[in-house]
């Protein structure tokens, strides 16, 4: 169960829909531990495939939450549908969210209250649940990944231009770039003993 690399805003496949997982096998299993060692080693509460340069329809989570729902876990090819996302400019503090594709940087985006996630898991069983409040927030998130979009894409106008000076600076938005959670100095400051930070996934 190796560490991965995370790829970083500007690959390719973090900005193309994934492909439908059609079978269930070793390899399949293999990847799902290797996203769970992942995102352990980068303090994330979620990783999607594509993050990982795979372009198939499952994430992995690890995050607390009050709606009864293993605080670990993995989806594959899920549906996840959400309430209406409040219309309201988001809390520059409270709602401030960060991915792991866009290390280091974090910016406020509104999102929806509740989510209904489907989908199966790697013994065949269907899954469904519904997330609320920041487990929401992370369903929302990896979808998001699943189907081509980062959380940048999704910000008001001032944030977007914001996000997209850091992208700049940073020298990303080309492919090439990524990071190794555990060897290269984590871009978020975590120590190794910190928990999981629930605003990055």
């Amino acid at each position: 169960m190796p560490v991965r690399r995370i790829v970083i805003a500007g690959d390719p496949v973090l900005h193309r829909s994934a492909a439908l997982v059609t079978e269930v096998d070793d390899a399949l299993r293999t990847l799902v531990a290797d996203m769970v060692e992942t995102n352990d080693a980068a303090n994330g509460v979620g990783l999607a495939a594509p993050q990982i340069g795979v372009g198939l329809r499952v994430f992995i989570w690890k995050m607390a939450n009050d709606d009864g729902v293993p605080a670990t876990g993995h989806v594959i090819n899920p549906i996840v549908t959400t309430s209406r996302v409040p219309h309201e400019p988001p809390d520059p503090h409270d709602e401030a969210e960060g991915c792991l594709s866009v290390p280091g940087e974090s910016f406020p985006l509104k999102r929806a209250a509740t989510a209904h996630v489907v989908g199966t898991d790697l013994d065949g069983n269907t899954m469904e649940f519904d997330a609320t409040g920041w487990f929401a927030r992370c369903m929302q998130h990896e979808y998001d990944h699943l189907n081509g979009t980062l959380y940048v894409d999704r910000l008001e106008d001032r944030w977007r231009k914001k996000a997209r000076k850091a992208v700049k600076r940073n020298g990303w938005g080309t492919p090439g770039h990524s990071w190794l959670p555990g060897v290269d100095a984590d871009p978020f400051g975590h120590g190794e003993d910190d928990a999981p930070d629930e605003h990055l996934a």
